[in-house]
């Protein structure tokens, strides 16, 4: 098949890679430009471009995608199907139109469950258990298309969203190819909207810690909010990231939550609410690395009755 990829992060690569494995004929790879980044503002490459080039593929990075201009490049391709994953734009109709078969995306969760920007994240940080990958025909709204196929998977106890996207990328990569094969078979089955729930964009806020919530909602914003924008918390006027910590249930009582009850030795427990307590494991200090509880303890001269937040 005659295939445009569109598709930006490090999640997409996978996908990319299996339809040039499974020998379709990329005409185009549709990216978004290149950003400054690190402390030089170097130019990066995203991870799509990068394997495009490898790989010989032709590369488009256009800064805008709504106008006439581009809406004719992307229809030239004369493609027979479109596959997006993660592109980090909302396509417009003509753009949906253009290929023969439509446009495939392939998106990172059990849909109509955590439709939007960043389901990974969000099904750890609501308690999950359960996720998945699902391809399905893109129409003008956001994910709200005919599903294709999906594959489920468990979320592991202690897995971060970049573990699990990890994961779910290669799961996406061979539910896609298994899509394309049998593309002429498949019956899309529809969407309720009455059983969707949402998963939207994340925002820096999301990660400051409200210590008066369960030690277990805390720990998995620790894991659900990486890489950004990370769970974190104020010491001394500081921001302090935490990376990893242990929920527990708390036999204290009459203690603030954020609260430290015990700093001693590789023990740092805060107080949190409904009788919850954190044991941290690993925290990066404002303008420093990550290090673990005992250095944290040690360095700030951290004792019992002292507050986060």
């Amino acid at each position: 098949m005659k295939i445009v990829f569109m598709g930006t992060p490090q999640a997409a690569v996978p996908t990319l890679r299996q339809i040039v494995e499974d020998g379709h004929e990329v005409v185009a790879v549709w990216t978004q430009p290149d950003k400054p980044s690190g402390r030089g503002n170097k130019v990066s490459f995203p991870p799509v471009k990068e394997f495009a080039l490898a790989h010989g593929l032709s590369v488009f990075q256009p800064a805008r995608i709504k106008n006439d201009e581009t809406k004719q490049l992307f229809a030239s391709h004369d493609a027979d199907v479109v596959v997006v994953v993660a592109y980090g734009r909302i396509l417009p109709a003509e753009f949906l139109r253009a290929p023969r078969w439509g446009c495939i995306n392939v998106h990172f969760s059990l849909l109509p469950l955590y439709r939007g920007a960043a389901p990974t994240n969000w099904a750890i940080v609501n308690g999950e258990t359960e996720t998945g990958v699902t391809t399905m025909f893109m129409e003008p709204t956001l994910d709200t298309g005919p599903i294709l196929l999906q594959s489920k998977t468990k979320i592991g106890e202690q897995e971060t969203a970049p573990e699990l996207m990890q994961r779910l990328a290669e799961i996406g990569a061979t539910l896609l190819g298994e899509t394309l094969s049998n593309l002429g078979q498949l019956t899309p089955r529809p969407q309720h909207d009455r059983d969707a729930t949402f998963a939207p964009i994340l925002k820096k806020e999301d990660g400051l810690i409200d210590w008066s919530l369960s030690a277990f909602d805390i720990e998995r914003r620790i894991r659900g909010f990486q890489p950004w924008p990370n769970a974190y918390t104020k010491f001394l006027s500081k921001t302090l990231i935490l990376w990893e910590a242990e929920p527990a249930l708390s036999r204290t009582s009459g203690i603030s939550n954020g609260e430290v009850i015990v700093a001693l030795g590789d023990e740092l427990v805060v107080q949190c609410g409904e009788r919850t307590a954190l044991r941290l494991v690993e925290v990066q200090p404002e303008a420093r690395k990550r290090i673990v509880a005992r250095d944290f303890i040690n360095g700030m001269h951290l004792k019992v009755g002292d507050r986060f937040g």
